[in-house]
């Protein structure tokens, strides 16, 4: 979730990242939003917008919050806010946001590691994106950012070049390592269909939910 707005002449997505947990942490939380920042602005778009071309731009802050209270979350009104509890254990071995559109999620740190992408494919979610439909990529090239694991790719995507496509138990998916966002995913935020004035437009939506250690559940 966050907003946009035309800033220095950029037509400007700021969203701010706040994690909580028990394996929360300064640096991962840094490594979050540098890594949100840094793919998300790699394809460098440029949209018209009051007759002139803009370049998109996202701009990610962040903070570590140890303390945080429920309420906190259940009560926010700040768009940019996302909030994400990161723990060692989640139920499903897996990261999620919670839903399409949204401002909260759990991550497993393991997920986390750097160069992993998840970071940046779970924001994409938060912002309104969904997974294709067409989970088979073979002969199409890198993958989108947010293609889910299990897509089928070319081999040299695959955890194991040498796995059997589609054998998932020998590593012949897609490893989240080679996803980019690319122009494709930018466009389909449809940021050209934003009115843009004086206020900054929303994008993605509250879903304010504060997440339990599932470990203790």
């Amino acid at each position: 979730m966050g907003t946009v707005e035309i800033l220095r002449n950029e037509l400007t997505i700021c969203s701010h990242i706040i994690t909580y947990g028990n394996a929360a942490d300064l640096s991962i939380t840094e490594q979050i939003r540098d890594e949100i920042e840094s793919m998300w602005n790699e394809p460098e778009v440029f949209l018209e917008f009051d007759g002139s071309s803009k370049r998109v731009r996202f701009r990610i802050t962040a903070a570590y919050a140890p303390t945080i209270d429920p309420v906190e979350i259940l009560g926010n009104t700040d768009p940019r806010n996302n909030y994400f509890r990161i723990e060692n254990f989640a139920r499903g071995n897996i990261s999620f946001v919670d839903g399409v559109g949204c401002n909260t999620g759990y991550f497993k740190l393991e997920n986390l590691y750097k160069g992993s992408t998840t970071a940046a494919h779970e924001y994409g979610h938060t912002i309104g994106l969904d997974h294709p439909e067409d989970m088979d990529l073979r002969s199409k090239g890198v993958p989108g950012i947010m293609y889910p694991r299990g897509t089928l790719v070319d081999s040299i995507y695959q955890y194991n070049p040498a796995g059997q496509s589609g054998d998932s138990s020998n590593g012949g998916t897609m490893h989240p390592k080679f996803r980019r966002v690319q122009v494709a995913d930018i466009l389909q935020l449809n940021l050209h269909r934003l009115e843009l004035g004086v206020d900054p437009c929303i994008i993605g939506s509250f879903s304010s939910i504060w997440h339990p250690d599932h470990s203790n559940s």
